[in-house]
C-alpha cells in the first residue's frame, strides 16, 4: 500500500536539481483528495454546519411556535365570534318573538280601543236621541199646552160676556183687598 504522501507527491524520480513534483494520475488521487478534503470539511465545518443547522432549526421551531400560537388565537377568536353570533341569533330571535307579541298585544289595544270608542259613540248616540225624544216630547206638550190654552182661552171668550167677566175681576179685586188687610 502507497503512502499518502505518495499519492498527492511523486517521490519517483528525483531530478538531479532535487525538486518534488505532482502525481498527474486522476484516478489514484481523486478518491484520496476527495477524502482529505471532506475530512478538513467535515472537521473544520462541522461547528459551522451545527451552528447554522441549529439556527435553521431555532427559526423552525419559532415559526411553530408562533403558528401555534397565531392558530391557538384565531381559535379563541373564532370561538368568541360564534359566541357572538349566538347571542346575536338568540337576540334576533327574542326581538322577532317580542316584535310579534308587541304586535299582538298592540293589535289587542287597538282592537279595544276601537271597541271602546265605538261604545262611546254608541253611548252619546243614545244619549243623543234620548235628549232628542226628550225635546221632541216637550215641544209636543207645550203645543198641546198651547192648543189647550187657546182653546179655553177661546172657550171662556166665547162663554163669557161682560157682565160675567165684570163680576169676575170685582172677585178677585175683593180677594185682593181682603188679603191685603
Amino acid at each position: 500500500m502507497k503512502s499518502v504522501t505518495d499519492s498527492f507527491v511523486s517521490l519517483g524520480h528525483w531530478p538531479s536539481a532535487g525538486g518534488f513534483g505532482f502525481n498527474t494520475d486522476i484516478l489514484a488521487t481523486n478518491p484520496i483528495n476527495l477524502s482529505v478534503v471532506l475530512g478538513v470539511l467535515i472537521y473544520f465545518g462541522k461547528g459551522v454546519l451545527n451552528d447554522l443547522l441549529d439556527n435553521r432549526k431555532q427559526r423552525i421551531l419559532s415559526t411553530i411556535r408562533n403558528s401555534e400560537e397565531l392558530r391557538k388565537g384565531a381559535i379563541e377568536q373564532l370561538e368568541k365570534a360564534r359566541a357572538r353570533l349566538r347571542k346575536v341569533e338568540r337576540e334576533a330571535n327574542e326581538y322577532r318573538v317580542n316584535g310579534y307579541s308587541e304586535i299582538e298585544r298592540e293589535k289587542e289595544n287597538l282592537i279595544n280601543a276601537t271597541c271602546e270608542n265605538l261604545e262611546r259613540l254608541e253611548n252619546y248616540k243614545n244619549e243623543t236621541l234620548l235628549f232628542e225624544q226628550q225635546r221632541a216630547i216637550d215641544q209636543v206638550r207645550q203645543r198641546v199646552f198651547q192648543q189647550a190654552l187657546h182653546g179655553a182661552l177661546g172657550t171662556l171668550n166665547s162663554c163669557l160676556n161682560s157682565e160675567l167677566h165684570f163680576r169676575t175681576i170685582s172677585a178677585n179685586i175683593g180677594i185682593l183687598g181682603a188679603m191685603e188687610e
